[in-house]
């Protein structure tokens, strides 16, 4: 299962992105053509964030559909899988959408703000 070595690496990416901030949700854009499986990724997702600041983030998946251009005719053509043939009959296709992996946001706490001395607050 490739699901679990890419999951990984988006954790590790937010991970560092994140500044040592708790991460709330991940956002990411993956395309149709790429062969992950949206339920597998999104259940390595929870396991590859235990012990990190992105344990209990919600993992947003955002499926980008295959597309192409046929080289011969200039359609483009929706892609549902790996069959690449546009209607003209030619496969030589060149594919414009489908293959992303890309993290699209993140969101992470606030830095907390430091604590008001109760001293200064007592004595005005």
């Amino acid at each position: 299962m490739h699901e679990m070595a890419i999951t990984q690496s988006v954790i590790d990416a937010v991970c560092e992105h994140s500044s040592g901030r708790r991460v709330h949700e991940v956002t990411v854009e993956v395309g149709a053509l790429c062969a992950v499986e949206p339920d597998a990724m999104s259940f390595c997702f929870s396991l590859a964030a235990e012990g990190t600041v992105a344990e209990g983030a919600v993992l947003h998946l955002v499926i980008t559909p295959g597309r192409a251009r046929c080289r011969r005719c200039g359609a483009e053509a929706v892609l549902h899988d790996f069959i690449l043939l546009c209607g003209c009959g030619s496969a030589d296709l060149d594919v414009i959408s489908g293959r992303e992996l890309l993290i699209k946001s993140m969101e992470v706490s606030d830095e907390c703000a430091q604590p008001a001395d109760a001293a200064t607050l007592r004595d005005r």
